[in-house]
């Protein structure tokens, strides 16, 4: 049977809509549109392919019918006895065009004798063409789209298959609009008309799968797998959303015994793949989505990679260089590739880039770093990011299993940016490492190495950038410094159409003099109207820093440390203290903290080295078990707690601390994570980071240290605490005091 979703829990559920239909025995099975644009020969027309539920038994009045403001004709015509289909030519005036932006849908209604059906359709045309950089594109009514897509499992953490509103439905296409996503791969599943309705009336591009069987590949199997999509294809053809449809996926059900894809098996997915283009003509089909480079003929050249961002740049240096016609690279059993299809990922992303995948951590920064390099990369024609929504096994989605929403913290590292800017039609790679180490006061000279332009609404309009900082010093502040740079960054060259030069140009920015944290953020401007952000990480260092460890320390549920004392950790009630030199009179203690959950994987037990766990399989519900992750930052979901200061067995402060935190602003985090040569690349609390915990410590409280030395405890009950070091967190400075 065609069972689809692996480890994402039981396919389950009320999936597609349940209803009962009285009609009589002449009446219409289903209707197809299919519009065409004018030609030297032909005006704009839509085919309307009528099919009755059984053939004439007397002459039958076929009647279609458009809203009186969509200039198409009525028309009527007589199908004669033992009639049963028939294609009906209509010209449309005027035509009103589906696409992303103004997705237009006619409204129709056909009419056989008794029976009526209301319905719609898109007019749009789906194809592949090159782009003017000569780069074959999807296209849509001709035009390239660079696609942008995410992996969308299409789950309900409640229902599984079943949404529990029309409103949530529509919904989950909108948070892909609002992201700036050009559509969505619905995996492995038969989606319910309903969501593509919101696709269509949205305008969201929607690539669907066949669901795949389990086991070895069988006549069986394929004549099964033939009937659904056979069934997908009646259904939903009208939907304009659709523009492709994916056979089968990562060669499930297609190995024989021993795990072999045979070579009597690739010629019979050819064979389904030229059926399916034989049965729908009008859209891209692939004959299967890859993870082990073995397509053998397909309208569009897909890849699977998961990969820790720093790797993106060299794997599309080689994958763009083994991409040309001819090519036997991604394609097995002697087929190659042929002339015009557009080379793109089709699942991307770091949630299996680690070792034992990331488990729940923060996306932004692999994804950052993953953006810049496929636009740096426009030979490939899109990216398709794993995934929506989190689903039972994997916590990577833009927003959370039950759809509450992630926090990302890109708006506070640059204001007016946002997640949607990685995915805009104007774009900026900066540097290729998102973070660089710096002395105080360095000039940091940032590259721009291309303008990536995925559209031609800004061909002749000047170009030109703007730039500044923003950090966190050696005090906690957060400084804007608008005047930074030590020159304007030059660029009088008027922008191209689908423009992607590479060594554009590169700007110095004066670093802070002090030990600082943050980013150099970048604005290109058409005509001095904002269309691109974008930034690039940066330390600067007065000195070599010093660890601070605390010299005691007692927790109720453990403590531990990352990356040899980067951070310390404790949970439960307890305290960390620290001994400093005595200072002389008044003095202000600080340190970057923040409460501290026991997240499964912290348990004393090392469920890390327990060979029964099965991620891919949902063995761990809890999404804090992997020994990678360390939970996104989230609307929704806070750990807050607070932490007491005490200055010589004096308490001085308590201050609140929001959360336990993850995201891009853990900029020093991420930069001390190791990279792996062995490709067994692991994370350590990656992303993590604090808030500033600052006491003032009157100079009577000073002088009752002893022994020359002042003890600083910081104490939390029931939520644990965090201590971030000079290399961790978001703040260039461990526990100190300034006087």
């Amino acid at each position: 049977r065609l069972y689809g979703k692996q480890g994402y829990g039981n396919a389950r559920g009320v999936w597609q809509t349940v209803y009962l239909e009285g009609r009589g025995e002449s009446y219409i099975e289903s209707v197809r549109f299919t519009p065409y644009f004018a030609t030297s020969l032909y005006e704009d027309n839509v085919v309307v392919s009528v099919t009755l539920g059984a053939p004439a038994k007397a002459p039958l009045d076929v009647t279609i019918a458009f809203k009186p403001e969509d200039g198409g004709a009525k028309v009527s015509e007589t199908f004669g006895v033992g009639e049963m289909e028939r294609d009906i030519s209509i010209p449309i005036k005027d035509v009103k065009v589906w696409d992303l932006d103004n997705p237009y849908l006619y409204e129709v209604t056909v009419k056989a004798g008794d029976d009526e059906v209301s319905t719609y359709f898109g007019f749009r045309e789906i194809g592949v063409d090159n782009n003017p950089n000569g780069h074959p594109y999807v296209t849509l009514n001709g035009k390239p789209v660079y696609l942008q897509l995410t992996l969308d499992q299409s789950y309900h953490p409640e229902g599984f298959y079943t949404f529990p509103t029309d409103e949530f439905m529509k919904n989950e296409i909108m948070i892909s609009k609002k992201l700036g996503l050009t559509g969505n791969r619905v995996h492995i599943k038969a989606e319910i008309p309903r969501k593509l309705y919101w696709a269509d009336k949205l305008g969201l591009l929607i690539m669907a799968d066949v669901p795949n069987w389990w086991g070895n590949a069988s006549e069986t199997a394929f004549r099964e797998h033939w009937a659904c999509f056979e069934g997908m294809l009646k259904r939903d053809f009208n939907h304009p959303s659709v523009f492709a449809w994916v056979l089968f996926n990562e060669t499930w059900g297609l190995f024989s015994e021993g795990h072999v894809y045979s070579d009597a098996t690739k010629r019979r997915v050819a064979d389904v793949w030229r059926r399916a283009k034989d049965a729908d003509p009008t859209r891209i089909i692939e004959d299967n989505s890859p993870c082990n480079n073995d397509h053998v003929v397909t309208d569009i050249n897909t890849w699977h990679s998961y990969l820790p961002g720093w790797k993106w740049e060299s794997t599309l240096d080689e994958f763009c260089s083994k991409t040309f016609p001819g090519s036997k690279w991604n394609y097995k059993g002697g087929f190659v590739q042929r002339t015009f299809e557009p080379m793109m990922n089709s699942e991307c992303g770091n949630v299996w880039g680690y070792d034992g995948s990331t488990g729940d951590c923060d996306l932004t920064w692999d994804y950052h770093m993953m953006i810049n390099a496929f636009r740096r990369h426009m030979k490939c024609a899109g990216w398709l990011y794993t995934e929506h929504h989190d689903v039972i096994n994997e916590w990577n989605g833009y927003v959370r299993f039950d759809r509450t929403e992630k926090e990302f913290g890109i708006e506070e590292l640059f204001p007016g940016m946002t997640f949607r800017d990685f995915h805009a039609d104007a774009y900026m790679p900066l540097d290729k490492e998102l973070c660089r180490e710096f002395k105080a006061g360095d000039v940091y000279v940032v590259p721009v190495e291309c303008i990536s332009l995925t559209t031609d609404r800004y061909a002749g309009k000047k170009l030109s950038f703007r730039h500044s900082l923003r950090y966190i010093d050696g005090e906690g502040r957060v400084v804007q410094d608008d005047g930074a740079p030590t020159r304007r960054a030059r660029y009088d060259e008027p922008a191209e159409a689908w423009q992607e030069k590479g060594s554009i140009i590169s700007f110095a920015a004066r670093l802070p003099d002090c030990d600082a944290c943050g980013t150099v953020n970048v604005t290109l401007y058409a005509d001095d109207k904002p269309i691109a952000r974008n930034f690039t990480c940066f330390v600067t260092r007065t000195e070599e820093p010093k660890e601070v460890r605390p010299v005691k320390a007692e927790w109720s549920h453990g403590r531990w440390d990352v990356l040899g004392g980067k951070k310390d950790c404790g949970a439960g009630t307890g305290f960390f203290e620290y001994e400093f030199d005595a200072p002389k009179g008044a003095c202000v203690f600080r340190a970057e903290v923040s409460s501290k959950r026991l997240n499964a994987k912290d348990f004393k037990k090392d469920v890390s080295s327990s060979s029964d766990i099965d991620y891919m399989l949902g063995g761990l519900a809890d999404r804090s078990q992997n020994p990678n992750s360390y939970p996104q930052t989230t609307v929704a979901h806070k750990y807050p707690g607070s932490v007491k200061v005490y200055a010589n067995g004096t308490l001085i402060a308590t201050v609140e601390l929001p959360d336990d935190p993850a995201d891009h602003r853990g900029i020093l985090s991420w930069f001390s994570q190791e990279r792996a040569k062995d490709g067994k690349n692991k994370l350590q609390e990656a992303g993590s980071y604090g808030y500033l915990v600052e006491a003032k410590i009157p100079a009577e409280v000073a002088a009752a240290s002893k022994d020359g030395k002042m003890t600083i405890r910081l104490a939390a009950e029931k939520t644990g605490l965090a201590v971030y070091g000079p290399r961790f967190g978001r703040m260039p400075f461990a526990p100190h005091l300034r006087f």
